[in-house]
């Protein structure tokens, strides 16, 4: 009956946290921890309710392969290097960052290192909720960085935690082995699994099974690579960027839309029901600080946390410019952001679940059975990272996106014209500037000019569909003209009031030798003749505006 409480209450505070963050327009995220630090109060949840385990194997598989699925493989190859940078190269900074402060605040070396390991990795999830907005571009790079950033933030903490926990030698050489190894072993399972679902979906046809195999496919990912020590994150993210390029070739157009639909749910609940359970999780954490006074506590946390920010600020004002200066290529130059357009990549360095339990994780004694000095001022601080970031980056990042002058792309419907025509050999058109009117709407500036109506035609604006209507020559009467009477007298021929003279004029020999088919025709010539018949022209259509 605990377990079904806990999920139940879950779920619950999910619901009632997402509708009135919704209802009142604020930041859902905040809000779900906040709901589940509400839920923590409650004496009968302040036990350990989320257990590293299931985080690392039950919630992160599902998630990751999900937002893999959703990235766009293309932007990453463009923006590889700006990716590889600040998974790689700002984690490690922030780590060591963090680790320099922490020893001065009275943190053992490999504590830490453990505690730089556990706060360095951006949240995938948490970056998706907070960077809505933002140019597609721009999301791109946050969510590959948070996807890749997690493989080297744990992998850098399992070395350290060997350091801490059970005392043992570390190595430079050493060190990059095991880097190399969980990245090339990650890569390499998550390569293997990606060929084998795509090998058993080419013969699957049952919906159902497909769908399942579908479900399966993260977890069946992650546990070769955590059974062999490599990063199964990498493993996980790797087989789902590969199949996001081979899913359309070898899953049926239903068996998508179901699989999509389930993904959407199920991610959504996932990522609602994580942040309740971090919330829930941070009173017992608070009050589990240990011989440390608190002030001492708050004093730590907060430094940290303006470390963990001022790092990612310095990183990418000064990097990126050194590397501008080696890199003179014109690929490259159209690559670039200004100053301004940069801050809300450097203000979305936002810390999540994977950071908690990385931090639950730590053991409380070493392997000599002595109890971890310095324990629950780690998982506190870690904790506190977590709450400044999400409160202070994620409430105000709408706020600076607005200051930076970027928007959302509108959608990927001119993208997708533009790759038509470029497949089929025609001109690209560039994308053309847009500004804003009164109303809030976004027009082309050649729209900005009304056009004078016209007789027969419509206003409109200049270069919208709506002025292809406007004819340069008046509408022609649709009405049908009026045919003339045929001429008087005894022999009118009855049949056809329009026939040609000679058979109104009483030829019936000819009509029998003529047939009625030559008679049809020639009265349709006949009526066609007549100069009193107006032309109607092809009205003229400028193209679409795109």
């Amino acid at each position: 009956m605990r377990g079904l409480e806990v999920i139940v209450v879950v779920l619950a505070a999910v619901l009632t946290m997402t509708w009135l963050a919704r209802r009142l327009r604020w930041n859902e995220p905040v809000m779900l921890v906040a709901g589940g630090c509400l839920i923590g109060l409650i004496p009968d949840f302040r036990g350990p309710a989320l257990r590293p385990e299931v985080v690392l194997l039950l919630f992160l598989p599902p998630l990751l392969y999900w937002e893999s699925l959703t990235t766009s493989l293309r932007e990453i190859r463009t923006n590889v290097r700006g990716i590889v940078l600040l998974a790689t190269g700002l984690v490690l900074a922030t780590a060591a960052a963090v680790a320099s402060v922490g020893h001065a605040l009275g943190l053992s070396w490999p504590l830490a290192f453990v505690l730089g390991a556990v706060v360095a990795p951006t949240d995938a999830i948490a970056v998706a909720a907070v960077a809505r907005g933002l140019p597609r571009r721009i999301r791109t790079i946050l969510r590959a960085e948070s996807l890749i950033n997690d493989g080297t933030a744990l992998t850098l903490y399992a070395v350290v935690i060997g350091v801490a926990v059970e005392g043992l030698a570390v190595t430079w050489t050493d060190t990059a082995v095991r880097f190399l190894l969980a990245y090339a072993g990650g890569a390499a399972i998550g390569c293997g699994c990606a060929a084998v679902v795509v090998a058993l979906r080419r013969r699957l046809r049952d919906r159902s099974v497909e769908n399942a195999l579908g479900v399966l496919t993260p977890f069946a990912t992650c546990l070769p690579a955590q059974v062999l020590g490599v990063s199964g994150v990498l493993a996980v993210v790797t087989c789902g960027l590969i199949l996001s390029q081979a899913g359309s070739k070898v899953i049926s157009a239903g068996s998508r839309v179901q699989i999509v639909s389930f993904w959407e749910v199920s991610t959504s609940l996932l990522n609602s029901a994580l942040f309740v359970l971090v919330g829930v999780q941070t009173p017992a954490i608070v009050s589990g600080i240990g011989p440390v006074s608190p002030g001492h506590a708050v004093v730590t946390a907060s430094l940290v946390s303006g470390v963990v920010i001022a790092t990612r600020l310095l990183w990418l004002y000064s990097v990126p410019y050194l590397i501008r200066a080696l890199d003179r290529r014109p690929v490259q130059r159209t690559l670039r952001y200004g100053a301004r357009q940069r801050f809300p990549v450097a203000w979305s360095g936002v810390r999540g679940a994977v950071s908690l339990a990385a931090a639950l994780a730590v053991p409380t004694a070493t392997a000599a059975g002595r109890p971890l000095a310095g324990h629950g001022l780690l998982v506190f601080t870690a904790v506190t990272v977590i709450l400044v970031t999400l409160v202070l980056q994620g409430t105000t990042m709408p706020a600076v996106i607005r200051w930076s002058g970027l928007h959302s792309d509108p959608d990927e419907t001119a993208e997708e014209r533009r790759a038509h025509r470029r497949r089929a050999g025609g001109p690209s058109r560039p994308r053309q500037a847009t500004e804003h009117t009164a109303g809030g709407r976004r027009r082309h500036p050649e729209r900005t000019a009304p056009v004078r109506r016209r007789k027969g035609g419509t206003t409109g604006y200049r270069g919208h569909r709506c002025a292809g209507r406007a004819r340069t020559a008046p509408r022609p009467d649709r009405r049908r003209a009026r045919r003339p009477d045929p001429p008087a007298g005894p022999a009118q021929h009855r049949r056809h009031r329009s026939a040609p003279a000679s058979v109104a004029a009483g030829h019936r020999g000819d009509q029998d030798r003529a047939g009625p088919a030559r008679l049809y025709r020639s009265a349709v010539v006949a009526i066609g003749s007549r100069t009193d018949r107006p032309v109607r022209r092809r009205p003229v259509t400028p193209p679409r505006c795109r």
